[in-house]
């Protein structure tokens, strides 16, 4: 297991085996590349999800994201932003953006850890588990945005109503 060695000379765990820990947990498909990044696949309820978790050194900290399995049109993307706008005041930890490039919305986190000795297994669970809940809970928000062609107000609407049993 690889260690973080800090100016006090302290080694801790370092916090992307710890993830890997998760994914073995859980058989996930994962590719860890180097000391600094992993990439881990994550099947969902409405797609699957895309988490990159990233180590730096310099800020001591761990940066997250988790995107969707879902495109957005050039056409669509006014939309989006501003279904991200009500999206985020909904939410306590993280926010969701579009990657660019790719169009695709992501949830993205950071959690420093400067002086905390390293994460514990349960920081890292809570990080991972609150990305896919707002995933499951936002996607169809933004499916309802993208291909329904309703507003962000409608779509927001729709993905907060808390539904009873099953059909």
């Amino acid at each position: 297991m690889a260690t973080i060695t800090l100016a006090t000379n302290k080694n801790i765990q370092h916090p992307l085996d710890v993830i890997e820990q998760i994914v073995d947990d859980n058989d996930w498909i994962s590719d860890r590349r180097n000391d600094q990044e992993i990439a881990v696949q994550v099947p969902g309820k409405w797609c699957e999800y895309s988490m990159y978790f990233a180590w730096n050194d310099t800020a001591d900290a761990v940066h997250f994201t988790c995107a969707f399995d879902l495109r957005v049109p050039n056409e669509s993307r006014d939309n989006i932003h501003e279904l991200l706008i009500l999206i985020n005041e909904k939410l306590w930890l993280g926010h969701f953006g579009i990657w660019d490039e790719e169009g695709l919305p992501m949830y993205r986190h950071a959690l420093p850890l400067r002086g905390t000795g390293g994460p514990s297994l349960g920081q890292m669970e809570d990080m991972v588990d609150t990305a896919i809940n707002e995933c499951e809970r936002f996607y169809p928000a933004f499916q309802h945005t993208i291909w329904g062609g309703k507003s962000a107000t409608e779509s927001i609407a729709v993905a907060l109503v808390d539904t009873v049993g099953e059909a």
